[in-house]
């Protein structure tokens, strides 16, 4: 494993791009932590997000996954453009030739998935302890580290998705292509649920939830409902946000399974080629 690691670490280091995305992506999750200085002037009125109890024990760890999450293309990026040099610039076919076996190749590239989703938990992780710290009304140790499930969730969407890339990566060859083939995707879905509510409706979650990238979704869903003044302002229109927001083990169970079977396909399609 180590050794395979070393081998991607080294090519990382040599690609400025990468480079440049990678630091790009954790200087925007270290941007979460500057919501909280930011005071807003709404017809006269004056409110502070952190005075609003945003970053409030254990809210906080449910809101910065889900911000965190939709930033996660900056290291998609990386992936898919790792594929695509490893195409366009040999080092693919050397390595083979140096002893690499395919299946050593896409585990090294899995191995990365892990380590860039493990680093971006852990970032995230301490950048929201840290706010809380500073900014929760509650910092009693049972309230700080309750919730923690949304950061193992956050860890398995990455990989899930990160793994998604890669299989895109490897079919396409080209990462600009490969980005556009999970835009299209992503539509694709999008086309299936609209058509989903239209005919079946009641169905609709059902068969959604099994849909890699909605599962993946479904993992973290949106927080803005859950917070308190939200819920009151609703409540004075008449309207009713209740939502479930747990994170359940069926849904971690079907991330997991897509991220299996676009390691698996990633190396079957490696394996047909010849390289």
């Amino acid at each position: 494993m180590f050794r395979l690691l070393n081998i991607e670490f080294h090519k990382l280091k040599h690609s400025k791009a990468s480079k440049v995305l990678i630091i790009t992506y954790f200087i925007l999750l270290t941007s979460t932590a500057l919501i909280a200085t930011i005071n807003f002037d709404f017809a006269q009125v004056q409110f502070h997000l952190a005075e609003m109890g945003v970053f409030n024990f254990p809210y906080i760890w449910h809101l910065s996954t889900y911000l965190s999450s939709a930033i996660k293309f900056f290291l998609l990026l990386v992936i898919v453009s790792m594929m695509a040099n490893e195409y366009s610039n040999k080092t693919l076919k050397q390595n083979l030739i140096d002893g690499l076996s395919k299946k050593e190749f896409v585990l090294s590239k899995f191995y990365t998935v892990i380590i860039f989703s493990l680093a971006s938990t852990i970032f995230v992780f301490f950048v929201s302890l840290i706010l809380g710290l500073i900014y929760s009304d509650f910092t009693e140790i049972a309230v700080i580290f309750s919730d923690l499930e949304y950061m193992l969730a956050f860890f398995i969407k990455l990989v899930g998705f990160f793994s998604f890339g890669l299989f895109l990566g490897i079919l396409i060859k080209r990462s600009a292509f490969a980005i556009g083939a999970m835009i299209m995707w992503f539509m694709f879905e999008s086309f299936i649920k609209g058509m989903l509510h239209w005919k079946l409706k009641g169905s609709v979650d059902f068969i959604m939830q099994f849909l890699p990238l909605e599962s993946m979704s479904n993992l973290i869903k949106e927080p803005f409902t859950r917070f308190s003044a939200v819920k009151s302002i609703a409540k004075q229109i008449g309207e009713d946000l209740s939502k479930d927001y747990t994170v359940h083990f069926f849904n971690i169970i079907i991330v997991i399974v897509w991220t299996i079977i676009f390691v698996y396909l990633s190396y079957w399609l490696l394996k047909q080629r010849d390289l």
